[in-house]
C-alpha cells in the first residue's frame, strides 16, 4: 500500500499498479488501479480518470515524491504532467505486486497447460489428455514453466519432451483433411503447392468433375493450405479448390 504525503491531508493508494519508466538516471512513476493498464492498453478501458489513482507523475510514489519540473524538462522536454502520464502510460513498465505476479503466473501456467492438452491425444483412444494430468506428467520430466519466455513456444518443447519420455502413451494430434479440385487445376499446381504440406496421403480419387486427397497434415499447416485455396497468393481460382476438416484427432500411423 502506498502513502501519498500532500500539504492538507494524507491519500492512501490501496489496490495500486504502478508505471514506470526510466529517462537516463531518473526513475519516473505513476499510479494506477490493478488491472486497468492493460484495458488502457488494448482500449478497453478509455476514461483516465478509471485508470489513474492520482493524476501525478511521480518520482517514488511510495515515499509521495512528486517529480519536478525541472527533472521532467530534462527528461521529457516537457513539463505537462498529462501528456508526460500518457506517454509512461502507453510506453512505461508495469510494476507487479506479489499478488499480481502470482496471478499473471497461474494464469500462463494454465494457457501452457492448455495448449498442451489440445495439441496431443493417446495414440489409442484417440482422446486428449486433461491439463492436470499433463500437469503431473511434466513433473515427473522435470520440465518447468519459465515465466520469461513465449508460452506457446515453450508448450513445443514440453510436447517433444513427453512424445520422447512417453510417461503415458501421447502423440501429437494431427488433422484428417480432404482437398478437392476442379479437374480444370492442372496436377502441377497440385503437387508443386499443395503436397509438400500433407504428412501423409491416404487416398486419392478422380470422377469426370474433380479430383480428391483425403491426407493427414500437422494443424499447423491448414492455414497455410487455406491460404493457398482463398488466400491473397492462391493457387487456385475461386470455387475451384475446397478444403473440408474431417478428423481433428487424427493420427499419422
Amino acid at each position: 500500500m502506498a502513502v501519498i504525503n500532500q500539504p492538507s491531508n494524507q491519500i492512501k493508494l490501496t489496490n495500486v499498479s504502478l508505471v514506470r519508466m526510466k529517462k537516463g538516471r531518473k526513475r519516473f512513476e505513476i499510479a494506477c488501479y490493478q488491472n486497468k493498464v492493460q484495458d488502457w492498453r488494448l482500449k478497453v478501458e478509455k476514461d483516465l480518470d478509471e485508470v489513474l489513482q492520482i493524476p501525478q507523475v511521480f518520482t517514488n510514489v511510495s515515499k509521495g515524491q512528486v517529480a519536478n519540473n525541472e527533472d521532467l524538462l530534462a527528461s521529457f522536454g516537457k513539463t505537462n504532467h498529462d501528456e508526460i502520464i500518457l506517454q509512461i502510460l502507453d510506453k512505461g513498465e508495469i510494476q507487479l505486486n506479489e499478488k499480481e505476479r502470482s496471478a499473471n503466473l497461474q494464469q500462463k501456467n494454465n494457457e501452457f497447460l492448455n495448449i498442451i492438452s489440445t495439441k496431443c491425444i493417446n495414440p489409442k483412444s484417440k482422446k486428449r489428455y486433461p491439463p492436470s494430468m499433463i500437469q503431473k506428467a511434466l513433473i515427473e520430466v522435470k520440465f518447468h514453466l519459465n515465466p520469461n519466455k513465449p508460452t506457446k513456444l515453450q508448450a513445443l518443447e514440453a510436447i517433444k519432451l513427453l512424445i520422447a519420455k512417453q510417461v503415458f502413451p501421447i502423440s501429437r494430434a494431427q488433422m484428417k483433411i480432404k482437398l478437392i479440385f476442379l479437374n480444370k487445376v492442372p496436377k502441377s499446381i497440385y503437387e508443386d503447392h499443395f503436397k509438400s504440406f500433407l504428412d501423409k496421403i491416404e487416398d486419392e480419387t478422380q470422377d469426370t468433375k474433380t479430383f480428391e486427397t483425403i491426407a493427414i497434415i500437422d494443424p499447423t499447416n491448414y492455414r497455410v493450405l487455406v491460404d493457398l485455396l482463398q488466400g491473397e497468393n492462391a493457387k487456385v481460382k475461386k470455387g475451384e479448390g475446397s478444403i473440408e476438416v474431417l478428423d481433428m484427432a487424427a493420427i499419422k500411423e
